[in-house]
């Protein structure tokens, strides 16, 4: 009995390419890098390479436990994307929309406490001590 493939699989409110590979067609969910697909597929002894659209219903609703909740399938704390969260203090892991409502809400604390940060993203300018003589001039044309 061959199994047929399906083109379009619906992963943590995703849409990822059937014919791609499982380690690689992860990558596409907001929030799981490469390192963090390959601990997922290790623990639950998937083969990475394995087309994400052969994956059965059961299959794919333990991807999204293990997405959702990581530290409960034995992936270490060091690979969640918000470690030690602000106003918890717990390690978690935020995908798709969450994440960014998180980073939106983080930019937003950052401005109503006027840290240098904050200032620096309400001006548009590069936060993390980049140099702008010669870059980040977008807008009006500048030295015409």
């Amino acid at each position: 009995m061959e199994e047929k493939l399906k083109y379009i699989v619906r992963v943590t409110s995703t849409d990822l390419e059937g014919s791609k590979s499982l380690i690689h067609g992860l990558r596409k969910i907001k929030g799981v890098s490469y390192s963090f697909s390959n601990a997922i597929c290790s623990s639950l002894n998937l083969d990475k390479n394995q087309k994400v659209g052969l994956l059965s219903k059961e299959q794919v609703s333990e991807i999204e436990s293990a997405i959702k909740h990581p530290l409960s399938r034995k992936i270490p704390s060091w690979m969640l994307n918000r470690r030690k969260d602000y106003s918890t203090g717990q390690d978690k892991h935020l995908n798709s929309i969450d994440l960014k409502l998180q980073k939106d809400f983080d930019i937003k604390r950052l401005r109503k406490i006027k840290s240098y940060k904050g200032f620096r993203h309400a001006a548009g300018l590069p936060v993390r001590g980049q140099r702008t003589k010669a870059h980040f001039r977008h807008g009006a044309a500048v030295g015409v």
